[in-house]
């Protein structure tokens, strides 16, 4: 996992993005990062209150690290 910190103010404007990046491909048996989505157990549980920049940072993060998967 990349330690890269992205924060709000270094990213481009947000790019028409689906609501979640879940892709219902719920697993976090082996560590506490999905393994469908890419986001931590954490982050699932505040994406409803995420505003759209902490959200965008979540979604520059799983991109880079090659999530969403819907074939794991």
């Amino acid at each position: 996992m990349s330690s890269t910190s992205l924060s709000p103010s270094s990213l481009s404007p947000a790019p028409e993005r689906p609501d979640t990046p879940c892709v219902a491909v719920c697993s976090t048996t082996f560590d506490d990062v999905c393994r469908g989505c890419g986001r931590t157990v954490d982050e699932v549980a505040q994406w409803v209150f995420m505003d759209v920049e902490q959200r965008e940072v979540v979604w520059q993060r799983i991109l880079a690290e090659g999530y969403p998967r819907r074939n794991y």
